[in-house]
């Protein structure tokens, strides 16, 4: 209620009646909100195309990478929706997103690293925190273009695994 006349105020120019310390407070942990909710899809969305990476590049096991590209294939593009619907809502994350991919990809690479160890059958395929670039390797576009993998000679639709397929 007393956002809703937080609203009825600006909207009606009433600037001297708004409640400015608490709407400053409300909105900055909106946006504080917003950006961890964000943080965590660009998580998501890297750790699986790490993980694809990994898989098509390193253990190249067409059965397993069959197998598993379908799930990765799926939160990947969940992802991505995820993260249009929260920009489209909130223009404003757009100036925060170079900054929070850069803070997402550590959390992503740890995660892969440890994920990815449970596939590994030899030690030579185990990964550590040098198995991947200190920085993400993509771009936000990049990783946000629809039909985009890097999938290392793998083709995604060859082997009818889209989303769906």
């Amino acid at each position: 209620q007393w956002l809703s006349q937080q609203v009825t105020l600006l909207k009606t120019q009433n600037f001297n009646q708004l409640d400015l310390e608490n709407l400053i407070e409300d909105l900055e942990l909106s946006i504080k909100q917003d950006l961890r909710v964000l943080d965590s899809h660009l998580v998501i969305l890297i750790l699986h195309l790490l993980k694809i990476d990994y898989q098509t590049s390193v253990l190249r096991d067409s059965i397993a990478t069959e197998r598993v590209l379908k799930g990765w294939v799926v939160s990947i593009c969940n992802a991505r929706r995820d993260i249009d619907k929260l920009i489209e809502k909130n223009h404003c994350l757009t100036a925060k997103i170079e900054e929070v991919l850069s803070e997402a990809y550590p959390d992503a690479k740890e995660r892969a690293v440890k994920e990815m160890n449970i596939y590994a059958s030899s030690e030579t395929q185990r990964l550590n925190d040098s198995s991947f670039p200190p920085e993400c390797p993509w771009s936000f576009e990049q990783i946000m273009t629809e039909d985009w993998y890097p999938l290392n000679g793998v083709n995604l639709y060859d082997r009818r695994l889209a989303a769906g397929g």
